[in-house]
């Protein structure tokens, strides 16, 4: 089908997405971008933010439009300071998104799911032992 030196071969191995941690929580899409670009024309940059609170996570991943601009991006900006922080700059992993929502329930085949033994799932059998033996066991602990 493709030889080692085919070109969708290469873009799997190099990415042009690179991520960019140990950033200052006050640092702004626009100001990382324009840092950014002396290295290369920047597609994308994605800065994550927390779900509970909202605030920026302290890193972001950056797209370029070529492998090789990624790869001068991580010359340039590794270890490079910005707002009193030195910059972890490195290639993006690439991780794919799963479609659809999360599954948080046991995996598929394993003995707490749901049809296992047509029981309801959930955790598992535990007896009722007496209150004392766990009382004693917490007291030879501390």
């Amino acid at each position: 089908m493709g030889d080692k030196g085919s070109p969708t071969r290469r873009r799997r191995a190099i990415s042009a997405k690179i991520f960019v941690g140990n950033l200052n929580f006050q640092t702004t899409k626009e100001e990382l971008t324009e840092l950014l670009s002396a290295a290369g024309h920047v597609v994308d940059v994605y800065l994550p933010a927390d779900r509970a609170t909202g605030r920026p996570r302290g890193f972001a991943f950056v797209e370029f439009s070529s492998e090789a601009e990624a790869t001068e991006a991580i010359r340039m900006f590794n270890e490079h300071e910005m707002a009193g922080r030195k910059l972890n700059v490195n290639a993006a992993d690439d991780r794919r998104r799963a479609d659809g929502p999360r599954s948080y329930g046991p995996p598929p085949g394993s003995l707490f799911a749901p049809d296992a033994f047509g029981g309801g799932g959930g955790r598992p059998f535990k007896a009722k032992g007496s209150r004392r033996g766990v009382r004693g066991r917490k007291r030879s602990l501390n």
